[in-house]
């Protein structure tokens, strides 16, 4: 048969460069590009079989072959499929020497991003140019299902390439690789090594519907009775795509490990499956324990992302929010906008559309878990419940849904956790707010004097131990009507300890310790903004606490933390009226004219209201020594 040569244009050819040098980070992926090609011609043929009963081809044994030749150094991927006519082949291979190249080029240099550069050369689908990453000739002999002649096409990928009609050509397409030598250093591997292909296939195409078979080469003595049986190196398993009561819990966990390297079995199993006119299956896994990364800025996230059972890419950080970062699994599309190296994601809205629903079933899952098995959820909130939280902060459409799942130490009990519908079910007649403290552990705040009147009076209090418990509080703000109120910030009036305390005596005991309230006001002027009378204190002396809309020092030194420059902010002292200490120094205020001893009795109980809530004094030094000289003169 005749051989038709055809020229590359200049700016073909350009671009056949930009192609095999540019669009791909990995050279891996020419394998999984022509497999997946193989693996839709496999498709197609399935099809017309099934629409045309009078089609001439063999539907019995649909499957992909990969034959290496280590001698001749060359690499075929053939497939069974479909196949190609010679016109299809000059279309569908042939396009980039169509006219209307040099147009492309010029709307390729017009693009104002990456992104839409991408989608324009993703208009031709040249996945199958990846060969010429690894080969210096590509050769492709093909015949279409139900026609008697083939078709040869073959190029070096330079300036030109020819097209040949043949009389004798198998059903399907087969694409020889004459491959370049491995080169390390440039990323080239030896693609004529078994362990090598069987790695690829494994990584991207271990769980497309058709084997992917690796054709053994013949003995070298001679002996024996031919090539050993192909071997398949895919497993076709893949599970998300079967319903859960096919597939046992072992073959679940062992799916989990491959993708998240964890040697523990997960915490809990997620599948949907969304049908319509966006079709996508998803098989999820929480862990059973937080990463060691899981706060680390630059830590991996995200899911798997296959197409059409083609891997895609390995952290799609895009089907779930950053508070899910925990989240492993995988997400099988039929049908994405991926630019040409698939390696990156065109802006879809089917991408938002599938974070929204399976953020929600996330969540759903950890509602069931919540509700059905509480010790799994202990140890989910344990793990996870820190960074579930920032979701309260970044996504208010699933804010309702968060905080039905959030549970919080609490004043009640050491081992007890409790949401917040709880807490409200059991508010005390006549309390209006929701109670919290912040800080840097339980044992620090539960303990912290700004409880001592709660625990008192029996009023549960929540104790938020999470950086992230400073910001959601404020953002959140209520919860059915009821005010988020930290117990640590403004004035809380709790009532009198004993009904029989009038307001007139409360108005004495305040008119009783005004001079000793403003003198230390004065004395401490350069740290707090104003000292007065506690009605939250019952053990402690003393407590400092912030204005109601003001920042805790934890936040005010997680923002320095980052590099933020925060003022410093004065905050009040809360004296407790009932304690030995306080009446004391009331008592010396009244009766002495000399008030220097006084004034470091000041300083050393404003340090220790400090010391209380974790903080340290302003003047450490300072503070060791009075106490020294004070513990001196005791003796």
């Amino acid at each position: 048969m005749s051989t038709e040569t055809f020229e590359f244009q200049v700016e073909a050819r350009q671009l056949l460069q930009l192609m095999i040098h540019s669009i791909y980070s990995n050279k891996d992926v020419f394998l999984r590009e022509l497999v997946s090609n193989a693996s839709d011609a496999l498709d197609k043929l399935r099809l017309a079989a099934l629409r045309d009963e009078a089609l001439d081809a063999d539907v019995s044994d649909l499957h992909i072959e990969l034959e290496i030749d280590k001698d001749a150094r060359t690499l075929t991927v053939r497939d069974n499929g479909i196949g190609m006519s010679y016109d299809e082949v000059g279309q569908l291979i042939g396009t980039i020497a169509n006219s209307g190249t040099a147009e492309f080029l010029r709307e390729l240099k017009e693009a104002k991003d990456a992104a839409g550069a991408e989608g324009l050369i993703g208009q031709f689908g040249v996945g199958f140019y990846s060969g010429f990453m690894v080969a210096d000739e590509v050769t492709l002999l093909t015949r279409r299902a139900g026609e008697k002649k083939g078709t040869r096409w073959s190029s070096r990928g330079e300036g030109t390439y020819t097209l040949q009609e043949v009389d004798e050509a198998p059903q399907g397409t087969s694409v020889t690789l004459h491959l370049k030598p491995a080169d390390p250093t440039n990323q080239l591997h030896d693609y004529t090594a078994d362990w090598k292909i069987k790695e690829i296939v494994k990584r991207y195409s271990d769980f497309i519907t058709w084997p992917v078979k690796l054709v053994g080469e013949p003995p070298a003595d001679g002996d024996g009775d031919g090539p050993a049986e192909p071997e398949t190196l895919n497993s076709m398993k893949a599970l998300w795509a079967r319903s859960r009561d096919e597939v046992s819990e072992d073959e679940y966990h062992e799916l989990y490990k491959h993708i998240s390297h964890d040697w523990r079995d997960p915490l809990e199993t997620v599948q949907l499956q969304a049908e319509g006119t966006f079709e996508y299956q998803a098989l999820l896994f929480v862990p059973s324990h937080a990463p060691h990364d899981l706060f680390t800025q630059n830590s991996a996230r995200g899911l798997q992302l296959y197409v059409k059972r083609v891997f895609i890419m390995d952290d799609c950080e895009a089907l779930l929010p950053p508070y899910l970062r925990f989240v492993k699994g995988v997400v099988d599309a039929q049908d994405l906008s991926l630019n040409v190296s698939r390696e990156i994601l065109q802006q879809d809205r089917h991408i938002l559309m599938m974070q929204r629903r399976l953020t929600k079933k996330v969540l759903s899952s950890v509602k069931g878990m919540m509700a059905d098995d509480g010790d799994r959820y202990g140890t989910f909130w344990r793990e996870f419940g820190a960074v579930l939280k920032e979701g309260l902060v970044s996504d208010t459409d699933n804010r309702d849904a968060l905080l039905a799942v959030a549970s919080f130490a609490t004043t009640r009990g050491e081992d007890e956790s409790v949401t917040l519908e709880q807490y409200v079910e059991r508010m005390g007649e006549g309390q209006e707010d929701i109670y919290f403290i912040t800080g840097e552990s339980r044992q620090s705040i539960d303990n912290s004097p700004h409880v001592e009147a709660f625990r008192e009076r029996g009023i549960e209090v929540l104790l938020l131990t999470d950086p992230v418990d400073e910001v959601w509080v404020d953002v959140v703000g209520e919860f059915q009507g009821k005010r988020l109120q930290s117990i640590a910030k403004g004035e809380i009036d709790l009532g009198a300890k004993d009904d029989a305390e009038s307001e007139g005596e409360r108005e004495k005991r305040a008119e009783e310790y005004a001079g000793l309230l403003g003198w230390m006001g004065e004395q401490l002027a350069e740290d707090v903004k104003e000292v007065r009378l506690s009605s939250r204190l019952t053990v402690s002396p003393a407590c400092i606490v912030a204005d109601a809309d003001a920042m805790t020092p934890a936040l005010e030194n997680m923002y320095r933390a980052m590099g933020q420059e925060v003022p410093r902010t004065k905050r009040i002292l809360e004296l407790n009226p009932d304690h030995q200490l306080v009446k004391g120094l009331n008592q010396v205020y009244g009766e002495r004219e000399d008030r220097t001893d006084l004034t470091e009795n000041a300083e050393l109980l404003y340090s220790l209201a400090v010391l209380a809530e974790g903080g340290r004094p302003t003047d450490p030094a300072r503070f060791v020594k009075v106490v020294a000289d004070r513990l001196g003169r005791s003796l």
